[in-house]
């Protein structure tokens, strides 16, 4: 058996899937504060007369961190970067704590210039007194040459809780990109580690002991207790659970669908084309960030069943802000939800108190409360579907890749949406109202699909290899990997050692024997000199395809 746990801002929901399909299924809501006891809860409600020894397979996702970059409530952390003369790191700056540092290593691996141990010592001690306790260390070309990095790290461990290489955080070429993945990484650590922790509280309670997966954002699977070293990648692993829980249960006939998860915080917007999800191949963009963090391309919106709703000069403003849950469960600012309660669309919380707060809006703007309340839907089901032609819009403008292939000059015009979360049917019926383009449908066990879609995701990973026949080294730091090769090494030795490479990782990441290998990259470049080759270098880039498992997808309805 396999348990799916998806733990958002709002709700939590658990599955429990076995060869018979979906076996059980919960969703209560999520305390921040006390993420122990809600994942416990959900936890009891799904095992309950089951035995530990009947569940071999536990995956997570969590939007956690994706709701903390939407809100900016992101802890401050401490950046210090390296890369040498002829370039301005400061253009690159992530956040306030930010500070360079002296030192460069060459395109090739080579050092130029040592690193500055004075400048650094100093630069650790200020951010000691600022009392940052989580920093990011970046040096340029460190995926040729770590070095750098791990001197700074060993000078300065003992001054901050946790310090993230951004040789480690991200594999490929790409400077400014690579500082902000190793930013990221460090923003979200506080937080993700909170989650680990309850997780890991509530399974031992449970007699749990089997490995815990956690979902990446592309889709694919990583031990839990790896995500504490790369939380970045779990940051849309939300949006990812929501996309392949659609791709798990709608008919492989369906050739383009824009897949929506409503939530309480977010709503979560996805692309899926002849069965695949759409990639965004070099890395997404998170609150403004460029980063190299392999993703789904998805989209996550400050639009939720329980988002702030204001009147500012006199106009509606539904979100990003989430005061906590409606009014109609308790909670002190209106929301959606509550104008759902109003409009009798939902009847589960207390309709009076969600009255109050909509009686608060519809005083500020001159309308009856039954007025606001349809207004403040029809509002937010516009901005949902101006956000959706947005999403595609921006899909077009570039070429598509999606798991499976690459889409050259390929147009994209879907015309189905299947919205899933707690109030997909009531958003449905309000959508089919505004618009004729797209069919509208609500998903199968949309309430906890997202769970199940963490639940039936296969593990990926990738490998990252850069090999030097003239140095006589091959390496790939962010698997803390290097050989001495000589003249003779091919490009094809390289590509066999960069799989043997991802067919350890991935095995002791959680994935099964039969593993699908993608080669993304396999480049040979000569080195010059006088006229003359004196050796090569090779790139190598390989990845474990996201997927379903196999002996799974079969189960569930399609």
């Amino acid at each position: 058996m396999i348990i799916g746990l998806d733990v958002g801002g709002t709700h939590t929901d658990a599955v429990l899937l076995g060869q018979e399909g979906l076996v059980r299924q919960a969703k209560i809501q999520t305390n921040v504060e006390n993420l122990f006891s809600c994942v416990l809860a959900s936890l009891n409600q799904i095992t309950e007369g089951i035995s530990p020894q009947q569940i071999h397979r536990i995956v997570l996702s969590t939007t956690l961190t994706t709701n903390a970059v939407v809100q900016q409530k992101m802890l401050p952390v401490g950046m210090i970067v390296s890369c040498g003369p002829g370039m301005d790191v400061f253009s690159f700056k992530t956040n306030e704590h930010y500070y360079r540092v002296d030192g460069s290593i060459d395109h090739r691996g080579r050092e130029i210039e040592a690193i500055n141990i004075d400048m650094a010592e100093e630069i650790g001690e200020k951010l000691e007194k600022e009392g940052i306790r989580y920093i990011g260390i970046v040096s340029k070309f460190s995926v040729r040459n770590p070095q750098h990095e791990i001197k700074l790290y060993k000078l300065l461990e003992h001054r901050f809780e946790k310090i993230f290489l951004g040789h480690l955080c991200a594999g490929s070429l790409n400077f400014p990109r690579r500082i902000a993945t190793t930013y990221i990484n460090a923003s979200v650590y506080p937080l993700h580690r909170k989650f680990f922790n309850a997780v890991r509280n509530s399974l031992h309670e449970k007699g749990l002991t089997i490995p815990i997966d956690i979902l990446k954002a592309d889709g694919g699977t990583m031990r839990l207790s790896t995500s504490l070293d790369f939380p970045a990648q779990t940051i849309l692993s939300g949006p990812a659970a929501s996309a392949m829980g659609v791709l798990a249960t709608t008919p492989s006939s369906a050739e383009k669908i824009i897949a929506v998860d409503i939530g309480g915080t977010t709503s979560d917007i996805a692309l899926i084309i002849n069965n695949s999800p759409v990639l965004e191949p070099v890395g997404i963009s998170i609150a403004s960030h460029k980063t190299l963090i392999r993703a789904l391309e998805t989209k996550s919106l400050g639009l939720g069943g329980d988002s702030w709703i204001q009147v500012i000069n006199g106009q509606l403003q539904i979100g990003p802000e989430r005061k906590g849950p409606a009014m109609a469960f308790g909670g002190t600012a209106p929301t959606p939800t509550d104008a759902m309660h109003v409009l009798g669309l939902m009847t589960t919380g207390n309709r009076q108190l969600a009255l109050q707060g909509i009686h608060e809006i519809a005083t500020c703007i001159g309308k009856s409360d039954l007025e606001t309340a349809q207004e403040i839907m029809e509002l937010n089901c516009s901005l949902l579907l101006d956000e959706i032609r947005s999403f595609i819009d921006k899909i077009n403008l570039k070429p598509v890749y999606t798991v499976r292939e690459l889409l050259e000059d390929h147009r994209i015009f879907p015309q189905k949406i299947i919205l899933i979360g707690g109030p997909a049917p009531y958003i449905a019926e309000i959508l089919r109202k505004q618009q004729s383009f797209f069919t509208i449908e609500v998903g199968n066990q949309h309430q906890t699909l997202n769970a199940i879609g963490a639940a039936v995701a296969r593990t990926t990973c990738n490998v990252f290899l850069f090999v030097d026949t003239q140095l006589g080294i091959a390496i790939a730091p962010e698997e803390d990997f290097q050989q001495t090769i000589d003249e003779t090494f091919t490009i094809e030795d390289a590509l066999a050692c960069a799989i043997s490479l991802i067919k350890k990782k991935a095995l002791f990441m959680g994935a099964q024997e039969d593993i699908e290998i993608d080669v993304l990259e396999k480049n040979q470049f000569n080195i010059v000199r006088n006229f003359h080759t004196v050796g090569k270098t090779y790139r190598i880039h390989v990845q474990i395809r996201p997927g379903l498992l196999e002996n799974y997808d079969s189960i569930l309805e399609k």
